[in-house]
C-alpha cells in the first residue's frame, strides 16, 4: 500500500483549549498538536524535553501564530509538575476542553532479566502518569462544568502477548481499564474517557534506531505491509476529542493494520 493522504483540518475543534502531553517532537503527541491546531484549538503542549519543547512551541507558534501555542515542561511522575501544567492551561486560556495523555515510556527486557527499577519506571511514566492527568483533567472539567474530553493513549499490547514487553503491556492494559473506570465516574459531569490502542507507528528518528529486521518483523504483522504514521493515529485523537464521537466514552479504539 502507498503513502497515505494527509488530509486537511476540517474546523472539528474550533474554539477547543487543549492540553496535550509529551508533545515535543516527531511522535503522536507532535502530530497531535499539529491536528489540533489544523482543527482550530488552542493547545497547550507539555513534554520532560524542555530543549526540544520550546523548539516545538516556537516552530508551531511561528505556523499557527502565538496566540494559540504555549508550552510548559511537564515531568508526568511528578505531581508538582503535572498541577502546574493544567494550571498554565486555565490562566492561559481560560480553562481547557480536551486533554490528551500521550505520555509512555517503552523498552525491551524478559520478565527473568527485568529489574524492579525497570518495571517501576515504566509503570510510573506510562500508568501513574496516566492517572495523575487524567486526576487534573477531570477536576479541571468538573470544577468548569462545561464537560469535555480526555483522550488516553493505549496500545494494542495491552491486549496482546509480546515478549520482552511485560512492564510496557501492563502499563498500557492499565491505561485501558483506568480510563473504562474514569469514563463511568465521569459520564456524571458531561465528561467523556475514551483511548487510542495504536499497534505500530513510527517516525523516522524512531526508524533510524531501529533494525531492518525488527522493523520487518513488525511490518509483516501488518495488513498494509507497513508501519501507521502518527498523524494516523492523530487523526482519532482528533475524532475522539470532536462532537463527531459524542456517544462514544470508556471505549478503547484500536488504530491497528494488525492480522493477528
Amino acid at each position: 500500500m502507498g503513502a497515505p493522504q494527509y488530509l486537511p483540518g476540517h474546523g472539528l475543534l474550533d474554539g477547543r483549549c487543549a492540553v496535550i502531553t509529551a508533545a515535543a517532537g516527531a511522535g503522536i503527541g507532535g502530530a497531535t498538536a499539529r491536528r489540533f491546531l489544523e482543527e482550530g484549538a488552542r493547545i497547550v503542549i507539555g513534554d520532560a524535553h524542555t530543549r526540544r519543547l520550546a523548539e516545538t512551541e516556537r516552530a508551531l507558534a511561528g505556523e499557527f501564530g502565538a496566540d494559540r501555542v504555549t508550552s510548559l515542561p511537564c515531568d508526568v511522575t511528578d505531581e508538582t509538575q503535572v498541577r502546574a501544567l493544567f494550571a498554565h492551561a486555565e490562566q492561559a486560556h481560560g480553562g481547557l476542553d480536551v486533554v490528551v495523555n500521550n505520555a509512555g515510556l517503552g523498552g525491551t527486557a524478559t520478565l527473568t532479566e527485568m529489574t524492579d527499577a525497570q518495571w517501576s519506571k515504566v509503570l510510573d511514566v506510562t500508568l501513574n502518569g496516566t492517572f495523575r492527568c487524567t486526576r487534573a483533567a477531570l477536576r479541571s472539567l468538573r470544577a468548569a462544568g462545561r464537560g469535555g474530553v480526555v483522550v488516553n493513549n493505549a496500545s494494542v499490547v495491552g491486549w496482546r502477548a509480546q515478549s520482552g514487553q511485560a512492564h510496557y503491556a501492563a502499563a498500557k492494559a492499565g491505561v485501558m481499564a483506568l480510563t473504562r473506570c474514569a469514563a463511568v465516574e465521569a459520564a456524571a459531569y458531561g465528561v467523556r474517557v475514551n483511548a487510542v490502542a495504536p499497534s505500530l507507528a513510527m517516525h523516522p528518528h524512531l526508524v533510524k534506531v531501529t533494525s531492518d529486521e525488527l522493523l520487518d518483523e513488525l511490518t509483516d504483522k501488518e495488513a498494509f505491509g507497513r508501519y501507521a504514521e502518527p498523524w494516523e493515529v492523530a487523526n482519532v485523537i482528533v475524532f475522539l476529542a470532536s462532537g463527531y464521537s459524542s456517544y462514544m466514552t470508556g471505549e478503547v479504539v484500536s488504530v491497528s493494520s494488525q492480522r493477528a
